[in-house]
């Protein structure tokens, strides 16, 4: 196992930790931004370093694809192509498969899905998941699951899950790497506590280095998905990581924190900058609307990131309509936001001192 997780404060069931990686130490709670491609869109590494990033998330679909994990392992693995000294993380590929392409077809075998490069049907098993994340070398790589939305009902959801304990076996037959990449198994099982319940115990029985919680911010009311999360980090061991999966509004993020999770990713802070909006204590601010073109206020006046402290609102809204540096900036300042609102919770935790 190459990983070390200690908790090092703790208030009621939320905690904060420090997590030990091949690359980096990490502080938890921790946001993971998604670099789609071994890059956050408009962002330097640098920057990210200076932002306070501590892992990125990488694309295995898009990986694989482009430039291909074959090229990455030759030219000396993820971090060392795109010049990252910290943490990474893959996922397993199986998602964009089956949210990104049409005829997708989940079997016992695997994912079935058409190439987007000459349509022909391709199959992603859990064994070549594993096989590309370990040619990637990511710190953390995620198993192969069968992943459905929590919108579904019926017997798909039983199905899928068990399917998911099946293949973590598989997955972990077929890692390579044990001693400088962690695998992580992923809790499904829908919005049903008995299904999750079945799930988390079979993942836990496996011993792995750290655990998500799938198929959630998927569409389901905030009550049902805050529901799962607190039945399943419950459930889940206290020395392991915890990782909800899909989440970046800073609410839900305060919320699965203070239920116990340690870990997030999502593609929205820097997703929402690209349409023009800054993340901000009192919501979302709109740079493209009109009122902003004469504020000569910073987007967040208790931000002291290098946005805030250099450029006017004015100014961003004069770019996010017409150049690309405006969602540049909106994604530096959205990052900076997410480092802030989980350094406030690890600061929290770590000052109650509640260490059991």
């Amino acid at each position: 196992m190459a990983l070390r997780f200690e908790v090092l404060g703790r208030f009621n069931r939320a905690r904060a930790a420090q997590l030990t990686l091949p690359h980096f130490v990490c502080q938890t709670p921790l946001f993971m931004p998604v670099g789609t491609q071994g890059t956050i869109k408009g962002l330097a590494n640098d920057q990210l370093e200076e932002i306070g990033c501590q892992i990125i998330l990488g694309n295995t679909y898009h990986l694989a694809l482009r430039p291909t994990s074959e090229l990455i392992d030759e030219l000396g693995g993820l971090h060392k192509f795109m010049n990252w000294p910290r943490a990474l993380l893959t996922d397993s590929g199986g998602f964009q498969m089956v949210s990104l392409l049409h005829l997708a077809d989940i079997t016992e075998k695997g994912v079935t899905f058409q190439s987007p490069v000459d349509g022909k049907p391709m199959l992603l098993t859990p064994e070549e998941s594993i096989q590309i994340q370990n040619r990637i070398g990511a710190d953390i790589i995620m198993a192969l699951d069968d992943v459905v939305r929590t919108t579904i009902t019926g017997p798909r959801i039983e199905e899928a899950m068990y399917r998911t304990l099946r293949w973590i076996d598989r997955c972990i037959a077929a890692h390579k790497r044990p001693n400088e990449q962690n695998l992580f198994g992923i809790v499904q099982g829908g919005l049903d506590p008995v299904l999750r319940d079945i799930c988390v115990r079979g993942l836990v029985e496996r011993n792995l280095p750290g655990y998500a919680i799938g198929g959630l911010a998927g569409g389901e009311d905030k009550d049902s998905f805050w529901r799962v999360v607190a039945q399943c980090t419950a459930a889940l061991p206290e020395d392991k990581p915890r990782y909800v999966m899909g989440v970046g509004y800073p609410l839900d993020i305060v919320v699965c924190s203070a239920l116990g999770a340690d870990m997030y990713d999502c593609v929205y802070p820097t997703r929402t900058a690209r349409f023009g909006t800054a993340l901000v204590p009192e919501g979302v601010l709109k740079l493209k609307h009109q009122a902003m073109a004469t504020d000569t206020r910073p987007i967040d006046p208790s931000c002291n990131c290098m946005v805030c402290k250099k450029y006017s609102r004015a100014y961003i809204h004069c770019l996010v309509t017409k150049d690309a540096m405006g969602s540049q900036l909106l994604s530096y300042h959205n990052l900076f936001y997410m480092m802030k609102v989980r350094m406030q919770i690890s600061a929290e935790n770590v000052s109650r001192r509640q260490c059991s």
